[in-house]
């Protein structure tokens, strides 16, 4: 278990984040500003931050150069943001930020930085950018890795599948369940937002459905 200081303005993103580390074990403080998310750095100690780019009062940025030097940058920091460029994001990772989630938020990304985050022991060196790549080619969440583009994915489960019905009925649900929601999450792109509304299930009953079935939510993000 971990502690983890989630800061940003949106009331939503913090019960959705604060939910799902939660079911994980961690412990987590919330922080809606710059105000909060230092009182609560000086008070909890966080071994993980997920810091918002762009907040009403201080930005993630500019709380993250503050922390650098004043000596306090001494736990990973993921900056997370809907809006954010590539020169936003290379100045965030100068600082000392180890990732970017970028907003929606999925749950495959989101529990794959926390889980990396959390095998730091300190926030990542600034990286040299690949010449090889221009930025023009890049995305943020790429800038964020040092120029490094993404690594070719697999195509994820296909839409026709066959199962095995000489089994109790009990195991042959779960079996299709499990291949069912895989396949919406993978078509997805992992957002539980879109894989609820498309399922009908309501987004805190789907999480807890994919952890019974074992649902595998830290792969990285897939086609179908």
């Amino acid at each position: 278990m971990a502690n983890i200081l989630v800061v940003d303005d949106e009331l939503g993103i913090r019960d959705l984040l604060s939910e799902i580390l939660n079911d994980e074990g961690h412990q987590v403080e919330l922080a809606e500003n710059a105000a909060q998310a230092r009182a609560a750095r000086a008070r909890a100690r966080p071994d993980l931050v997920l810091l918002d780019i762009w907040m009403p009062d201080t930005d993630g940025v500019t709380l993250l150069k503050e922390w650098s030097a004043s000596g306090q940058l001494s736990m990973p920091v993921i900056m997370m943001s809907g809006h954010a460029t590539i020169d936003t994001a290379v100045e965030a990772t100068k600082i000392g930020a180890m990732a970017f989630l970028e907003k929606p938020i999925t749950l495959q990304k989101l529990l794959k930085a926390v889980e990396q985050g959390l095998s730091k022991t300190a926030p990542r060196k600034p990286v040299s950018f690949n010449a090889a790549v221009h930025p023009i080619d890049l995305t943020v969440e790429a800038a964020m890795t040092g120029g490094t583009l993404p690594a070719p994915v697999d195509m994820g489960p296909q839409a026709t599948q066959s199962f095995v019905l000489e089994k109790p009925l009990r195991d042959a649900r779960d079996e299709f369940e499990k291949a069912y929601f895989e396949f919406h999450l993978a078509k997805e792109g992992g957002s539980m937002t879109r894989v609820a509304e498309k399922t009908g299930l309501e987004r805190t009953h789907l999480y807890r459905k994919l952890k019974q079935l074992g649902v595998d939510l830290t792969r990285g993000k897939r086609s179908a």
